[in-house]
């Protein structure tokens, strides 16, 4: 099972809590490590003014000086440095003297002497319990018995120093532990009230209805970052509404299409039944109640074929068609008819060819011809233009006739579409054939149009070209 995904106030709350964590938490670092530095840069002046001071004892002793005043001498060398630690020894190890305290010669033994003390030269080690930080230096002196180079070892206590950083990095988690909770629960309230518009918006879209879809929401009411979001809504609003619209008027017509032959059905039906009657009147009326069937059940065709073009079930099977040769085979086809209404029919143009489904497209063009037959006047023609433009082949039905007004010209392709409002056919079909026309031309990726004058009506279909 998939999981749903977290809410935005949780990613937003953990996603600005872990930033802020971590600069806490780099900050508090940053204040120890510049605490540190400061404690470590008093140490190393310290073991400064301590080796300064050893280093000018052993420069200034006399000759020949005796042992308990020698210890004398380097015991108030550094007097005034309590927590200074230092020991004296030649090259080879033989200690001159040591101060009291910690022995240092372990790490005397283990480091090697450096020039000068600095930040970067002192060293930390443990000895008896005790942390110290300390270095050690080379020095040669003349003033001593036994004369040749010494090595001095100074260390100073840092107990305090590591106690107090200690305590100080336990009283940063705390604060920091504090902090982060602090700042998690503010975002948290302000995430939770700056969605509130959001929680607004869902409450207003939570009271449309299939009833309601008139209503809008209110860009000018939502902040900035959401009127992209409530324009986006009431787009798909009018959509939506325009649809249910066109279903709703969808249905009206169907119920209205089909009570008419059903009507007639029963009529017949209960005439025929209302008394004995011969064979041949039976006859009749079961031709009559025929022509009614072949009417629904082309109709039904026909809007079983609109829903599969809606849908995208159609799936034309592309071949080359020359549209010169499929417009003479529907005029044979509808050459008959045609003379029997005076009409005559002509074909100009190029030869121009398509890449499409035959029968699709002999249908659509079928439409095209039996709707201008139909509405052309008794000796008058209808012209089939054939051309060639850039990318696309233009096939043009034209025929006078009663000029469509304006108002209509956009709709005459929609379903049903009447431009009269009394809603009568007088047997000239469904209204779909035309929807029919712009649903093939669509599905191989054309469009159609129509124009009328007081010359003609002209009916245009644009399918893109390819070679004959």
């Amino acid at each position: 099972m998939r999981r749903r995904p977290a809410s935005l106030a949780l990613r937003l709350t953990v996603y600005i809590g872990t930033v802020i964590t971590v600069i806490l938490l780099t900050f508090g670092w940053i204040i120890e490590r510049s605490i540190n530095a400061h404690f470590v840069q008093q140490d190393v002046d310290e073991l400064q003014a301590v080796a300064q001071a050893l280093e000018h004892t052993l420069s200034t002793l006399p000759p020949n000086l005796g042992p308990e005043k020698l210890r004398a001498r380097f015991a108030d060398a550094v007097s005034g440095h309590h927590n200074a630690q230092y020991r004296i020894a030649w090259d080879g190890g033989t200690q001159v003297y040591a101060a009291p305290g910690p022995d240092l010669e372990p790490f005397a033994r283990t480091v090697a002497p450096v020039d000068k003390i600095t930040i970067n030269t002192v060293s930390l080690w443990q000895s008896d319990g005790l942390t110290l930080r300390g270095a050690v230096l080379h020095f040669a002196s003349s003033a001593l018995p036994g004369s040749g180079g010494l090595t001095i070892a100074v260390a100073t206590d840092v107990d305090f120093h590591v106690h107090y950083l200690e305590s100080m990095r336990n009283y940063l988690r705390l604060v920091t532990t504090i902090a982060c909770l602090i700042a998690i629960l503010a975002i948290w309230f302000a995430v939770y009230q700056g969605h509130a518009p959001l929680r607004r918006i869902s409450r207003e879209m939570r009271k449309i209805g299939s009833d309601q879809l008139q209503i809008r929401l209110t860009p000018d009411t939502v902040p900035t970052e959401l009127v992209e979001l409530a324009t986006s809504f009431n787009g798909m609003l009018d959509r939506l509404e325009e649809v249910f619209r066109g279903l709703s008027e969808f249905s009206g017509d169907i119920a209205h299409e089909l009570r008419t032959p059903i009507t007639n059905l029963k009529t017949q039906t209960e005439v025929a039944l209302s008394q004995a009657r011969s064979a041949e009147q039976y006859r009749e009326v079961l031709y009559s109640n025929l022509e009614e069937y072949e009417r629904m059940a082309k109709m039904v065709g026909d809007m079983l074929f609109l829903a599969q073009t809606d849908n995208h079930l159609l799936k034309p099977e592309l071949v080359t068609i020359d549209l010169q040769a499929e417009v003479r085979i529907l005029f044979d086809y509808f050459g008959a008819w045609a003379e029997e209404r005076e009409v005559g029919l002509d074909i100009a143009g190029e030869q121009v060819c398509i890449l499409g489904d035959r029968l699709m497209i002999r249908r659509a063009l079928s439409n095209l011809l039996s709707n201008a037959i139909r509405y052309v006047p008794a000796k008058h023609r209808v012209v089939v233009t054939l051309l060639a433009t850039a990318h696309d082949a233009c096939v043009q039905v034209q025929n006078p006739g009663p000029v469509i007004p304006a108002e209509h010209v956009a709709h005459i392709f929609d379903r049903f579409y009447r431009p009269d409002a009394s809603r009568r056919r007088s047997g000239e079909g469904a209204g779909l054939g035309l929807a029919i026309v712009k649903s093939i031309v669509e599905a191989h990726g054309g469009h159609v149009g129509a124009s009328s004058t007081s010359e003609a009506t002209t009916f245009e279909m644009l399918i893109p070209l390819a070679p004959c």
